[in-house]
Protein backbone atom coordinates (compact mmCIF):
# COMPACT_ATOMS: atom_id res chain seq x y z
CA UNK A 1 0.00 0.00 0.00
CA UNK A 2 2.93 2.59 1.00
CA UNK A 3 3.95 1.87 -2.86
CA UNK A 4 0.89 2.52 -4.23
CA UNK A 5 0.74 5.75 -2.55
CA UNK A 6 4.67 6.94 -3.33
CA UNK A 7 3.68 5.86 -6.98
CA UNK A 8 0.04 7.94 -6.56
CA UNK A 9 1.78 10.79 -5.46
CA UNK A 10 4.53 10.83 -8.11
CA UNK A 11 1.72 11.19 -10.93
CA UNK A 12 0.67 14.42 -9.62
CA UNK A 13 2.90 16.94 -11.85
CA UNK A 14 1.46 14.37 -14.83
CA UNK A 15 -2.03 14.97 -13.25
CA UNK A 16 -1.53 18.81 -13.22
CA UNK A 17 -0.34 18.50 -16.75
CA UNK A 18 -3.49 16.15 -18.12
CA UNK A 19 -5.46 19.35 -16.66
CA UNK A 20 -3.40 21.69 -18.44
CA UNK A 21 -3.91 20.33 -22.04
CA UNK A 22 -7.13 19.84 -21.78
CA UNK A 23 -8.40 23.10 -20.61
CA UNK A 24 -8.36 24.91 -24.31
CA UNK A 25 -10.48 21.18 -25.02
CA UNK A 26 -9.71 17.89 -26.64
CA UNK A 27 -10.21 19.05 -30.53
CA UNK A 28 -7.50 21.75 -29.65
CA UNK A 29 -5.31 19.62 -28.23
CA UNK A 30 -5.42 17.08 -30.60
CA UNK A 31 -4.83 19.51 -33.15
CA UNK A 32 -1.40 20.41 -31.50
CA UNK A 33 -0.62 16.79 -30.82
CA UNK A 34 -0.54 15.80 -34.47
CA UNK A 35 0.58 19.26 -36.12
CA UNK A 36 3.43 18.93 -38.30
CA UNK A 37 5.78 20.63 -36.26
CA UNK A 38 5.36 18.23 -33.52
CA UNK A 39 5.63 15.59 -35.75
CA UNK A 40 9.10 16.38 -36.66
CA UNK A 41 10.32 17.27 -33.49
CA UNK A 42 9.05 14.03 -32.18
CA UNK A 43 10.75 12.44 -35.14
CA UNK A 44 13.92 14.21 -34.02
CA UNK A 45 13.28 13.07 -30.42
CA UNK A 46 12.72 8.99 -31.61
CA UNK A 47 16.00 9.16 -33.56
CA UNK A 48 18.11 10.95 -31.32
CA UNK A 49 17.19 8.35 -28.53
CA UNK A 50 17.78 5.81 -30.55
CA UNK A 51 21.20 6.53 -31.47
CA UNK A 52 21.98 7.67 -28.19
CA UNK A 53 20.21 4.25 -26.56
CA UNK A 54 22.22 1.62 -28.82
CA UNK A 55 25.45 3.36 -28.43
CA UNK A 56 25.35 3.44 -24.52
CA UNK A 57 23.98 -0.34 -24.28
CA UNK A 58 27.49 -0.83 -26.78
CA UNK A 59 29.56 0.84 -25.03
CA UNK A 60 28.93 0.45 -21.35
CA UNK A 61 28.84 -3.49 -21.47
CA UNK A 62 31.79 -3.01 -23.14
CA UNK A 63 33.58 -0.54 -20.29
CA UNK A 64 31.81 -2.95 -17.67
CA UNK A 65 33.25 -6.16 -19.17
CA UNK A 66 36.42 -4.84 -19.52
CA UNK A 67 36.53 -3.14 -15.99
CA UNK A 68 35.76 -6.84 -14.40
CA UNK A 69 37.04 -9.03 -16.22
CA UNK A 70 39.78 -8.46 -18.04
CA UNK A 71 43.44 -8.15 -16.00
CA UNK A 72 44.69 -4.74 -16.19
CA UNK A 73 46.90 -3.35 -14.14
CA UNK A 74 46.52 -0.75 -11.60
CA UNK A 75 42.99 -2.06 -11.12
CA UNK A 76 41.45 0.09 -8.85
CA UNK A 77 41.56 3.26 -11.45
CA UNK A 78 38.82 1.65 -13.79
CA UNK A 79 36.41 1.82 -12.29
CA UNK A 80 37.07 5.20 -11.40
CA UNK A 81 37.67 6.31 -14.77
CA UNK A 82 34.36 4.39 -15.52
CA UNK A 83 32.18 6.08 -13.00
CA UNK A 84 34.06 10.20 -14.08
CA UNK A 85 31.84 10.79 -16.55
CA UNK A 86 28.72 11.07 -14.39
CA UNK A 87 30.35 14.41 -13.15
CA UNK A 88 30.22 15.90 -16.22
CA UNK A 89 26.26 17.65 -16.78
CA UNK A 90 25.16 16.94 -20.91
CA UNK A 91 24.89 20.62 -21.20
CA UNK A 92 28.23 21.53 -19.50
CA UNK A 93 30.10 18.99 -22.06
CA UNK A 94 28.36 20.52 -24.76
CA UNK A 95 29.22 24.17 -23.61
CA UNK A 96 32.72 22.81 -23.26
CA UNK A 97 32.79 21.02 -26.69
CA UNK A 98 30.89 24.68 -28.44
CA UNK A 99 33.28 26.60 -26.81
CA UNK A 100 36.31 24.41 -28.31
CA UNK A 101 34.66 24.23 -31.68
CA UNK A 102 31.91 26.10 -32.33
CA UNK A 103 31.49 24.53 -35.96
CA UNK A 104 29.83 21.91 -33.65
CA UNK A 105 26.53 21.51 -34.21
CA UNK A 106 23.22 19.33 -35.10
CA UNK A 107 22.58 15.50 -34.57
CA UNK A 108 26.01 13.74 -34.74
CA UNK A 109 27.80 16.51 -32.10
CA UNK A 110 24.61 16.22 -29.90
CA UNK A 111 24.82 12.02 -29.86
CA UNK A 112 28.53 11.96 -29.58
CA UNK A 113 28.52 14.26 -26.30
CA UNK A 114 25.23 12.84 -24.82
CA UNK A 115 26.80 8.92 -24.96
CA UNK A 116 29.98 10.49 -23.35
CA UNK A 117 28.25 12.30 -20.34
CA UNK A 118 25.38 9.19 -19.63
CA UNK A 119 26.86 5.76 -20.63
CA UNK A 120 27.72 5.66 -16.83
CA UNK A 121 24.24 4.40 -16.72
CA UNK A 122 24.76 1.56 -18.03
CA UNK A 123 28.18 0.90 -17.14
CA UNK A 124 27.60 0.80 -13.51
CA UNK A 125 24.47 -1.17 -13.11
CA UNK A 126 26.37 -3.48 -15.29
CA UNK A 127 29.14 -3.74 -13.22
CA UNK A 128 27.43 -4.69 -10.25
CA UNK A 129 25.93 -7.32 -12.23
CA UNK A 130 29.21 -8.73 -13.20
CA UNK A 131 30.07 -8.69 -9.81
CA UNK A 132 27.15 -10.78 -8.27
CA UNK A 133 27.01 -13.25 -11.90
CA UNK A 134 27.46 -17.01 -11.24
CA UNK A 135 30.39 -17.70 -13.46
CA UNK A 136 30.51 -21.50 -12.56
CA UNK A 137 28.05 -21.57 -15.57
CA UNK A 138 30.22 -19.98 -18.14
CA UNK A 139 33.27 -21.98 -16.64
CA UNK A 140 30.62 -25.14 -17.38
CA UNK A 141 30.38 -24.48 -20.47
CA UNK A 142 33.70 -24.21 -21.49
CA UNK A 143 34.28 -27.64 -20.13
CA UNK A 144 31.54 -28.55 -23.03
CA UNK A 145 33.15 -27.12 -25.48
CA UNK A 146 32.06 -23.59 -25.99
CA UNK A 147 34.52 -20.70 -26.88
CA UNK A 148 35.50 -18.07 -24.17
CA UNK A 149 33.15 -15.92 -26.49
CA UNK A 150 30.20 -18.24 -27.11
CA UNK A 151 30.16 -19.02 -23.41
CA UNK A 152 29.64 -15.23 -22.86
CA UNK A 153 26.93 -14.52 -25.12
CA UNK A 154 24.72 -16.93 -23.97
CA UNK A 155 25.78 -17.68 -20.52
CA UNK A 156 26.95 -14.44 -18.78
CA UNK A 157 25.24 -12.03 -21.06
CA UNK A 158 21.90 -13.53 -20.41
CA UNK A 159 22.87 -12.78 -16.83
CA UNK A 160 23.63 -9.37 -17.13
CA UNK A 161 21.51 -7.93 -19.50
CA UNK A 162 18.42 -6.96 -17.16
CA UNK A 163 20.81 -4.61 -15.51
CA UNK A 164 22.15 -3.11 -18.82
CA UNK A 165 18.75 -2.69 -20.31
CA UNK A 166 17.37 -0.65 -16.93
CA UNK A 167 20.84 1.58 -17.45
CA UNK A 168 19.83 2.15 -21.30
CA UNK A 169 16.16 2.70 -20.20
CA UNK A 170 17.76 5.62 -18.14
CA UNK A 171 19.89 7.16 -20.97
CA UNK A 172 16.81 7.33 -22.95
CA UNK A 173 14.69 8.78 -20.80
CA UNK A 174 17.38 10.95 -19.74
CA UNK A 175 17.62 12.14 -23.66
CA UNK A 176 14.46 12.66 -24.50
CA UNK A 177 14.02 14.87 -21.74
CA UNK A 178 17.43 16.73 -21.89
CA UNK A 179 17.06 20.43 -22.60
CA UNK A 180 20.47 22.42 -22.12
CA UNK A 181 22.67 19.92 -24.56
CA UNK A 182 20.33 19.83 -27.72
CA UNK A 183 19.41 23.88 -27.59
CA UNK A 184 23.30 24.44 -27.07
CA UNK A 185 24.10 22.05 -30.31
CA UNK A 186 20.76 23.74 -31.91
CA UNK A 187 19.25 20.41 -32.39
CA UNK A 188 15.40 20.60 -32.19
CA UNK A 189 13.82 18.56 -29.87
CA UNK A 190 10.66 17.66 -27.97
CA UNK A 191 12.13 19.42 -25.16
CA UNK A 192 13.25 22.30 -26.95
CA UNK A 193 9.78 22.84 -29.24
CA UNK A 194 8.09 22.44 -24.75
CA UNK A 195 10.90 25.46 -23.64
CA UNK A 196 9.93 27.33 -26.98
CA UNK A 197 5.99 27.44 -25.96
CA UNK A 198 6.51 28.04 -22.44
CA UNK A 199 8.72 31.15 -23.08
CA UNK A 200 6.29 32.26 -25.75
CA UNK A 201 3.77 32.19 -23.54
CA UNK A 202 0.87 32.65 -26.00
CA UNK A 203 -0.56 29.15 -25.68
CA UNK A 204 0.44 27.14 -22.05
CA UNK A 205 -1.58 24.84 -23.19
CA UNK A 206 0.18 23.68 -26.45
CA UNK A 207 3.51 23.34 -24.25
CA UNK A 208 1.28 20.78 -21.87
CA UNK A 209 0.28 18.96 -25.02
CA UNK A 210 3.74 18.53 -26.11
CA UNK A 211 4.72 17.52 -22.96
CA UNK A 212 2.22 15.15 -22.80
CA UNK A 213 4.07 13.56 -26.33
CA UNK A 214 7.08 12.91 -24.17
CA UNK A 215 5.15 11.33 -21.18
CA UNK A 216 3.70 9.13 -23.86
CA UNK A 217 7.06 8.72 -25.65
CA UNK A 218 8.25 7.51 -22.15
CA UNK A 219 5.77 4.87 -21.21
CA UNK A 220 5.96 3.36 -24.65
CA UNK A 221 10.06 2.91 -23.20
CA UNK A 222 9.51 1.77 -19.78
CA UNK A 223 7.14 -0.96 -21.34
CA UNK A 224 10.04 -1.86 -24.05
CA UNK A 225 11.79 -2.23 -21.12
CA UNK A 226 9.91 -4.26 -19.27
CA UNK A 227 9.56 -6.89 -22.50
CA UNK A 228 13.02 -7.02 -22.75
CA UNK A 229 13.83 -7.77 -19.21
CA UNK A 230 10.64 -10.32 -19.10
CA UNK A 231 10.71 -12.36 -15.93
CA UNK A 232 15.07 -11.91 -15.40
CA UNK A 233 16.43 -10.25 -12.82
CA UNK A 234 19.67 -10.55 -13.41
CA UNK A 235 21.83 -13.43 -11.63
CA UNK A 236 19.58 -16.47 -10.74
CA UNK A 237 18.52 -15.39 -6.98
CA UNK A 238 18.34 -19.09 -5.74
CA UNK A 239 22.10 -19.79 -6.99
CA UNK A 240 25.10 -19.56 -4.91
CA UNK A 241 27.46 -16.87 -7.11
CA UNK A 242 30.82 -17.79 -8.00
CA UNK A 243 33.14 -14.90 -8.41
CA UNK A 244 35.67 -15.29 -11.40
CA UNK A 245 39.09 -13.57 -11.33
CA UNK A 246 39.64 -11.45 -14.40
CA UNK A 247 41.86 -13.03 -17.17
CA UNK A 248 44.92 -12.07 -18.24
CA UNK A 249 45.17 -10.82 -21.98
CA UNK A 250 48.51 -10.28 -24.64
CA UNK A 251 50.55 -7.35 -23.98
CA UNK A 252 48.85 -5.59 -27.25
CA UNK A 253 45.25 -6.02 -26.41
CA UNK A 254 46.07 -4.65 -22.73
CA UNK A 255 47.17 -2.01 -23.94
CA UNK A 256 44.49 -1.63 -26.34
CA UNK A 257 42.24 -2.36 -23.91
CA UNK A 258 43.12 0.32 -21.31
CA UNK A 259 43.88 2.55 -24.02
CA UNK A 260 40.07 2.89 -25.18
CA UNK A 261 39.03 2.86 -21.26
CA UNK A 262 41.13 6.16 -21.14
CA UNK A 263 39.95 7.32 -24.49
CA UNK A 264 36.26 7.16 -23.21
CA UNK A 265 37.21 9.35 -20.14
CA UNK A 266 39.45 11.39 -21.48
CA UNK A 267 36.99 12.69 -24.32
CA UNK A 268 34.11 12.49 -21.47
CA UNK A 269 36.11 14.90 -18.90
CA UNK A 270 39.44 15.73 -19.61
CA UNK A 271 38.87 17.12 -22.62
CA UNK A 272 35.75 19.41 -21.58
CA UNK A 273 37.89 20.34 -18.49
CA UNK A 274 40.75 21.46 -20.74
CA UNK A 275 38.53 23.22 -22.88
CA UNK A 276 36.81 25.07 -20.37
CA UNK A 277 39.88 25.67 -18.57
CA UNK A 278 41.12 27.48 -21.16
CA UNK A 279 37.96 29.87 -22.16
CA UNK A 280 38.69 30.67 -18.70
CA UNK A 281 41.90 32.12 -19.01
CA UNK A 282 40.88 34.01 -22.06
CA UNK A 283 38.30 36.23 -20.49
CA UNK A 284 38.47 37.78 -16.66
CA UNK A 285 34.58 39.33 -17.42
CA UNK A 286 31.78 39.13 -14.96
CA UNK A 287 33.64 36.46 -12.76
CA UNK A 288 31.82 35.20 -9.65
CA UNK A 289 33.66 35.86 -6.36
CA UNK A 290 34.92 33.21 -4.05
CA UNK A 291 31.91 33.72 -1.44
CA UNK A 292 29.80 33.36 -3.73
CA UNK A 293 31.32 29.99 -5.06
CA UNK A 294 31.59 28.82 -1.90
CA UNK A 295 28.39 28.97 -0.67
CA UNK A 296 27.24 27.67 -3.77
CA UNK A 297 29.42 24.97 -3.81
CA UNK A 298 28.38 23.99 -0.10
CA UNK A 299 24.14 24.44 -1.43
CA UNK A 300 24.77 21.85 -4.41
CA UNK A 301 26.21 19.64 -2.04
CA UNK A 302 24.01 20.01 0.48
CA UNK A 303 20.49 19.47 -1.84
CA UNK A 304 22.24 16.34 -3.59
CA UNK A 305 22.66 14.44 -0.12
CA UNK A 306 19.21 15.55 1.29
CA UNK A 307 17.71 14.60 -1.82
CA UNK A 308 19.58 11.89 -2.03
CA UNK A 309 18.70 10.27 0.86
CA UNK A 310 15.12 11.20 0.68
CA UNK A 311 14.82 10.18 -2.50
CA UNK A 312 16.34 6.68 -1.82
CA UNK A 313 14.66 6.26 0.98
CA UNK A 314 11.00 6.24 -0.60
CA UNK A 315 12.33 4.16 -3.47
CA UNK A 316 12.60 1.39 -1.37
CA UNK A 317 8.78 -0.19 -0.99
CA UNK A 318 8.76 -0.13 -4.45
CA UNK A 319 12.61 -1.07 -5.29
CA UNK A 320 11.71 -3.91 -2.92
CA UNK A 321 8.48 -5.25 -4.57
CA UNK A 322 9.25 -4.74 -7.58
CA UNK A 323 12.69 -7.24 -7.07
CA UNK A 324 10.54 -10.09 -5.21
CA UNK A 325 7.14 -9.97 -6.78
CA UNK A 326 5.57 -9.97 -9.55
CA UNK A 327 1.83 -8.23 -10.38
CA UNK A 328 -0.08 -6.07 -12.47
CA UNK A 329 -0.56 -3.38 -9.24
CA UNK A 330 3.47 -3.75 -8.41
CA UNK A 331 4.37 -3.62 -12.69
CA UNK A 332 2.16 -0.29 -12.64
CA UNK A 333 3.60 1.63 -9.78
CA UNK A 334 7.43 0.75 -11.01
CA UNK A 335 6.14 1.99 -14.44
CA UNK A 336 4.45 5.09 -13.03
CA UNK A 337 7.71 6.07 -11.33
CA UNK A 338 10.16 5.60 -14.42
CA UNK A 339 7.22 8.38 -16.46
CA UNK A 340 8.21 11.34 -14.54
CA UNK A 341 11.72 10.88 -15.50
CA UNK A 342 11.13 11.82 -19.12
CA UNK A 343 9.32 14.84 -17.92
CA UNK A 344 10.98 18.20 -18.29
CA UNK A 345 12.22 19.41 -16.05
CA UNK A 346 10.97 23.17 -16.37
CA UNK A 347 6.98 20.98 -16.76
CA UNK A 348 7.56 19.45 -13.07
CA UNK A 349 8.83 22.68 -11.35
CA UNK A 350 5.95 24.33 -13.16
CA UNK A 351 3.42 21.89 -12.35
CA UNK A 352 4.89 21.69 -8.65
CA UNK A 353 4.42 25.31 -8.74
CA UNK A 354 0.91 25.00 -9.37
CA UNK A 355 0.42 22.36 -6.90
CA UNK A 356 2.26 24.27 -4.11
CA UNK A 357 0.20 27.78 -5.05
CA UNK A 358 -3.29 25.50 -4.47
CA UNK A 359 -2.50 22.92 -1.89
CA UNK A 360 0.13 24.84 0.56
CA UNK A 361 1.11 28.20 -0.77
CA UNK A 362 3.55 28.59 1.54
CA UNK A 363 5.63 25.88 0.38
CA UNK A 364 5.97 28.17 -2.85
CA UNK A 365 10.12 28.84 -3.46
CA UNK A 366 10.90 26.36 -0.29
CA UNK A 367 13.41 23.71 0.26
CA UNK A 368 10.82 21.13 0.53
CA UNK A 369 9.39 22.23 -2.99
CA UNK A 370 13.17 22.22 -4.36
CA UNK A 371 13.56 19.09 -2.57
CA UNK A 372 10.26 17.66 -3.87
CA UNK A 373 10.84 18.22 -7.77
CA UNK A 374 14.33 16.46 -7.29
CA UNK A 375 12.28 13.27 -5.71
CA UNK A 376 9.88 13.22 -8.84
CA UNK A 377 12.83 14.17 -11.32
CA UNK A 378 15.27 11.32 -9.88
CA UNK A 379 12.85 8.61 -8.59
CA UNK A 380 13.92 6.52 -11.43
CA UNK A 381 17.03 6.70 -10.80
CA UNK A 382 16.89 4.91 -7.20
CA UNK A 383 14.02 2.30 -8.25
CA UNK A 384 16.49 1.08 -10.88
CA UNK A 385 19.63 0.82 -8.81
CA UNK A 386 17.45 -0.69 -5.67
CA UNK A 387 15.13 -3.04 -7.65
CA UNK A 388 19.10 -4.61 -9.90
CA UNK A 389 20.98 -4.72 -6.04
CA UNK A 390 18.10 -6.60 -4.19
CA UNK A 391 17.05 -9.09 -7.02
CA UNK A 392 20.44 -10.13 -6.99
CA UNK A 393 19.98 -10.78 -3.10
CA UNK A 394 19.30 -15.08 -3.22
CA UNK A 395 15.97 -15.35 -1.25
CA UNK A 396 17.46 -18.40 0.64
CA UNK A 397 19.61 -16.59 2.16
CA UNK A 398 16.55 -14.92 3.75
CA UNK A 399 14.97 -18.00 4.39
CA UNK A 400 17.95 -19.39 6.56
CA UNK A 401 17.79 -16.01 8.60
CA UNK A 402 14.03 -16.80 9.19
CA UNK A 403 14.49 -20.42 10.37
CA UNK A 404 17.13 -19.31 12.71
CA UNK A 405 14.37 -17.08 14.10
CA UNK A 406 15.38 -14.12 13.14
CA UNK A 407 12.15 -11.62 12.58
CA UNK A 408 11.29 -9.75 9.06
CA UNK A 409 13.06 -6.94 10.26
CA UNK A 410 16.56 -7.91 11.28
CA UNK A 411 16.33 -9.98 8.37
CA UNK A 412 15.88 -7.10 5.98
CA UNK A 413 18.24 -5.02 7.77
CA UNK A 414 21.03 -7.91 8.74
CA UNK A 415 20.76 -10.09 5.55
CA UNK A 416 19.12 -8.45 2.05
CA UNK A 417 20.02 -4.30 3.49
CA UNK A 418 23.83 -5.35 3.94
CA UNK A 419 24.08 -8.02 0.83
CA UNK A 420 22.79 -4.98 -1.58
CA UNK A 421 24.61 -2.39 -0.15
CA UNK A 422 26.73 -1.22 -3.07
CA UNK A 423 23.34 -1.26 -4.94
CA UNK A 424 21.87 1.01 -2.48
CA UNK A 425 24.70 3.36 -2.31
CA UNK A 426 24.53 3.43 -6.48
CA UNK A 427 21.37 4.71 -6.19
CA UNK A 428 21.92 7.58 -3.76
CA UNK A 429 25.36 8.50 -5.60
CA UNK A 430 22.79 8.78 -8.86
CA UNK A 431 20.39 10.84 -7.27
CA UNK A 432 22.95 12.73 -5.57
CA UNK A 433 24.72 13.68 -8.44
CA UNK A 434 21.89 14.19 -10.96
CA UNK A 435 20.31 16.86 -8.57
CA UNK A 436 24.04 18.53 -8.72
CA UNK A 437 23.69 19.22 -12.27
CA UNK A 438 20.05 19.78 -12.47
CA UNK A 439 19.05 23.40 -13.83
CA UNK A 440 15.59 24.09 -14.49
CA UNK A 441 13.70 22.61 -11.70
CA UNK A 442 16.04 24.68 -9.29
CA UNK A 443 15.97 27.97 -11.43
CA UNK A 444 12.13 28.14 -10.46
CA UNK A 445 11.58 26.22 -7.75
CA UNK A 446 14.94 27.59 -5.34
CA UNK A 447 14.15 29.58 -2.66
CA UNK A 448 15.35 33.66 -3.04
CA UNK A 449 19.22 34.02 -2.20
CA UNK A 450 19.80 30.46 -3.18
CA UNK A 451 22.20 29.42 -5.88
CA UNK A 452 23.87 26.46 -6.79
CA UNK A 453 26.40 25.86 -9.22
CA UNK A 454 24.01 25.27 -12.01
CA UNK A 455 22.07 28.34 -11.56
CA UNK A 456 25.72 30.49 -11.16
CA UNK A 457 27.10 29.06 -14.53
CA UNK A 458 23.55 29.87 -16.17
CA UNK A 459 23.73 33.53 -15.14
CA UNK A 460 26.68 33.68 -16.42
CA UNK A 461 25.67 31.81 -19.99
CA UNK A 462 22.53 34.24 -19.90
CA UNK A 463 24.39 37.03 -20.08
CA UNK A 464 27.24 35.75 -22.63
CA UNK A 465 29.81 35.74 -20.20
CA UNK A 466 30.76 32.92 -21.04
CA UNK A 467 34.55 32.91 -19.90
CA UNK A 468 33.13 33.89 -16.56
CA UNK A 469 31.02 30.48 -16.82
CA UNK A 470 34.11 28.55 -17.85
CA UNK A 471 35.48 28.64 -14.28
CA UNK A 472 31.78 27.86 -12.56
CA UNK A 473 31.55 25.03 -14.94
CA UNK A 474 34.75 23.41 -13.76
CA UNK A 475 34.21 23.79 -10.07
CA UNK A 476 30.77 22.22 -11.22
CA UNK A 477 32.92 18.93 -12.35
CA UNK A 478 34.80 18.94 -10.18
CA UNK A 479 32.62 18.48 -7.12
CA UNK A 480 30.83 16.00 -9.36
CA UNK A 481 33.30 14.32 -9.06
CA UNK A 482 33.09 13.76 -5.28
CA UNK A 483 30.02 11.20 -5.72
CA UNK A 484 31.64 9.78 -8.99
CA UNK A 485 34.94 8.70 -7.21
CA UNK A 486 32.42 7.31 -3.78
CA UNK A 487 30.81 5.19 -6.96
CA UNK A 488 33.43 3.98 -8.20
CA UNK A 489 35.07 2.88 -4.25
CA UNK A 490 32.02 0.86 -4.23
CA UNK A 491 31.82 -0.77 -7.70
CA UNK A 492 35.96 -1.86 -6.76
CA UNK A 493 35.09 -3.36 -3.23
CA UNK A 494 31.83 -5.09 -4.97
CA UNK A 495 33.83 -6.24 -7.91
CA UNK A 496 36.95 -7.47 -5.02
CA UNK A 497 34.56 -9.90 -3.75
Amino acid sequence: MLAVVIAVIMLAPVAQLIVRALGSGGRHAAAILFRQRTLELFGNTLLLAVLVSAACLVLGVAIAVATVRVRLPFRPLWPVLACLPLAVPSFVGAFAWSSALPQLHGLGPLVIVTVLTTVPLVTVPTIGALALADHGLADVARTLGRSRSSAFFTVTLPQILPAAVTGTLLVALYTISDFGSPAILRYETLTTGVYALFSGGIDRSASAVTSLALVAFALVLVLGERRLRGDRAGADPGSVQRGQTARPLGTLSTLACGAGLGLVAALGVLAPLIAMTVRWLSSERFGSTMEDLAAATVTTLLLGAVAGTVTVVLALPIGVLAARYRSRLIALAESVSYLTHAIPGVVVALALVALSLALVPAAYQSAAALIAAYVVLCFSLAIGALRSAIARVPPRLEEVSRTLGHGPFFTWWRVTARTALPGIVAGWVLVATAVMKELPATLMLRPIGVDTLATELWSKTSIGAYGAAAPIGVLLVLVGLVPAMMLAATLYEGARR
